[in-house]
């Protein structure tokens, strides 16, 4: 360690925090002013990359590298324009999650679209002309380009403040960020305004992404690498605040850049790997902030929505017909098997099926409920699969044992997360959940002697027992029904009555005498639990677990069963469950664009039934009864 090699660290730091100020800007201003959380803003980043190297590659010769490189951005711009004007202006009264959603469906679409243009492989652009030599700085030598770089991102905020401040159109953005339904009230055509805002965001987005150009290769994977980078800016410098945003990119590129330069340090005896800390420094700043000033360093708390959606009609329980109907289903699920062939491939499938539905169910109970958005429920689920697993590993326990107490691990983890997680609401609890999960999958990626790090654990298979026909189906299925079970037995108990309340109004529960935070966090905790459950029951129908358990797609995979359901019913999370896992595996096999085909599958959904396969199979029973009720009236 000396101080040339510590100043050429905090300049790569300072070239990297201007890329990701440009991308956290532009994410920063659409959901300020339209709040939706974009989830595609990442694929623009990849995108703008891609673009940047087809203009170069075909037009620098013509026009010029800069000139070529700029119209990348711009074109992306424009395509997140027409996104807006055809997809997001027909769901802005649509909750956060079912907004969430469409944008995550269109990630896979991008992406598809990206390897169908491009292809799979890497592809590596030009230097830039004039900046491909390196300076001298304190004996070492610095990339040319990346001073470019470090300059890019000040002028950019500079120019952003310009626009925001001394123009008409960005005193309305500013207004809008503080309160939209104000600025509609005073007759402000708001459908061009979010057009707007979003096509710069989407730009700056892509001008992140072509500046890269010159430094890094165009790559399928660097739309979710940048969504999670970017989404961890935003809300550590403020939603909505490009000041707050500029900030927390230096901060968390500066830390990072710190932790290379320490390297491996011994503290105590004991050698600490600082680098590997690079993989979650941003998430834990994220979860600091987060419980010491919810709405970021720079950044207000949110103003109430005036407009809120339609209330929730009460949940019921289900008749006498509805419970013959789930007990007829769960005979016929659990007889297929002597149909199809104990060992076949729908044995699997529907074991599958079976733990996705308990991970679903377990998320909806807090999600739909409970009113508690979590990105990061995966946290639980894989806690569960690695208890799970290293009880079988270490303490060479059996499976039953192991499927006993390894959800144990999982309920400990959101019992400690919980309590944290409940004394925020709306998408900075969801940030919080999101920071956890992605600590923990930082944990079990480089612990390689505990959980094996980026291999995982493998040779985790049932007993004996288990292992014969169809049995394990058997016991996994059974288990997941007795777990939808009792989260449906706690739902119409005293502690889901309170749950609801505190999710409807909680100054009215607490008036009343309810304990809010603690029905919450016990809530949590009750969800956390059966989670781990669905991932133990994982580890052991896949023969081992890793870190992808944990990762933010399983995460949204979870969000994308429950919303595809629907989160106003019970039956919901079972339906989009089976819908979704049914549709990644037949789409899966049929193309190699599934992401694409599953995506415009999800993206119809969205527009065309927004509350999810069961609400819309609710809502056309009771239509079909009103009529019905309505010819015999007449008669």
């Amino acid at each position: 360690m000396d101080l040339s090699g510590l100043l050429a660290q905090l300049l790569n730091g300072l070239a990297g925090a201007s890329t990701l100020f440009l991308v956290a800007a532009g994410l920063s201003l659409i959901f300020g002013v339209t709040r939706i959380v974009n989830f595609a803003h990442g694929s623009f980043y990849m995108l703008g990359l891609f673009a940047a190297y087809s203009c170069v590659e075909q037009l620098a010769g013509a026009i010029g590298f800069w000139p070529a490189l700029l119209l990348a951005p711009l074109a992306v711009g424009l395509l997140g324009a027409l996104v807006e004007l055809l997809l997001l202006r027909r769901i802005y009264r649509a909750s956060e999650l079912l907004q969430l959603l469409a944008t995550f469906a269109l990630v896979l679409v991008i992406k598809d679209a990206a390897l169908w243009l491009w292809g799979p492989e890497e592809l590596f652009g030009p230097r830039a002309p004039g900046l491909a030599g390196a300076v001298d700085l304190l004996g070492r030598r610095f990339p040319a380009y990346d001073l470019f770089l470090i300059a890019v991102g000040p002028l950019v905020l500079v120019l952003l403040t310009l626009l925001l401040t001394r123009t008409r159109w960005g005193t309305l953005v500013r207004a809008a960020t503080q309160d939209r339904e104000m600025v509609g009230a005073l007759g402000v055509n708001q459908a061009w305004l979010f057009t707007g805002v979003f096509a710069l965001g989407a730009l700056l987005a892509g001008l992140g992404g072509a500046l890269q150009l010159p430094r890094e290769p165009a790559s399928l994977e660097l739309d979710m690498l940048t969504i999670g980078a970017a989404f961890v800016v935003v809300v550590v410098g403020g939603m909505g605040s490009i000041p707050g945003a500029f900030v927390a990119a230096l901060l968390i590129a500066e830390l990072k850049a710190v932790c290379i330069w320490l390297g491996v340090v011994q503290i105590g005896g004991v050698a600490v790997a600082f680098p590997k800390l690079t993989l979650v420094v941003e998430f834990l700043v994220m979860a600091l902030v987060l419980v010491w000033r919810p709405w970021g360093l720079m950044g207000r708390p949110q103003a109430a929505v005036r407009a809120p959606g339609a209330p929730e009609a009460p949940l019921r329980g289900a008749g006498a017909r509805a419970a013959a109907a789930w007990a007829a289903l769960l005979v016929a699920l659990a007889v297929l098997p002597l149909a199809a062939g104990q060992e076949g491939y729908a044995t699997v499938l529907l074991t599958d099926v079976a733990i996705a539905a308990l991970f679903a169910a377990s998320l909806h109970f807090i999600l739909g409920p409970g009113g508690m958005h979590s990105f990061g429920h995966a946290a639980y689920f894989g806690l569960g699969a690695y208890g799970a697993a290293l009880l079988v590993r270490w303490l060479d326990l059996p499976m039953g044992a192991a499927l006993l107490l390894g959800p144990l691990a999982a309920a400990a983890g959101a019992l400690v997360y919980g309590w944290f997680c409940v004394r925020l609401s709306g998408v900075y609890l969801a940030m919080l959940t999101l920071a956890f999960a992605q600590i923990t999958w930082a944990v079990a990626f480089q612990w390689d002697g505990l959980t094996g790090g980026s291999n995982g654990l493998t040779g985790i298979w049932p007993s004996d027992w288990a292992a014969q026909g169809a049995a394990f189906y058997w016991l996994a299925l059974a288990l997941a029904a007795a777990g939808v079970y009792l989260l449906r037995r706690v739902l119409f108990a005293p502690l889901g009555w309170a749950l609801r309340a505190a999710r409807d109004s909680a100054p009215r529960a607490e008036a009343i005498g309810i304990a809010v935070r603690r029905v919450q966090w016990a809530a949590f905790v009750v969800a956390g639990l059966l989670a781990g459950l669905a991932g133990a029951l994982f580890a052991f129908s896949k023969g081992g677990v890793a870190p992808d358990a944990l990762w933010v797609g399983k995460s949204v995979d979870g969000l994308v069963m429950v919303l595809l359901g629907g989160v106003q019913q019970l039956a919901g999370p079972l339906v989009g469950a089976a819908a979704f896992t049914w549709l990644h595996d037949s789409v899966a096999r049929a193309t190699d664009y599934w992401r694409a085909l599953l995506g415009g599958t999800m993206l119809l959904l969205v527009l065309l039934f927004p509350q999810g396969i069961s609400g819309f199979a609710q809502m056309w029973q009771a239509r079909a009864a009103s009529k019905n009720e309505a010819t015999e009236g007449a008669a």
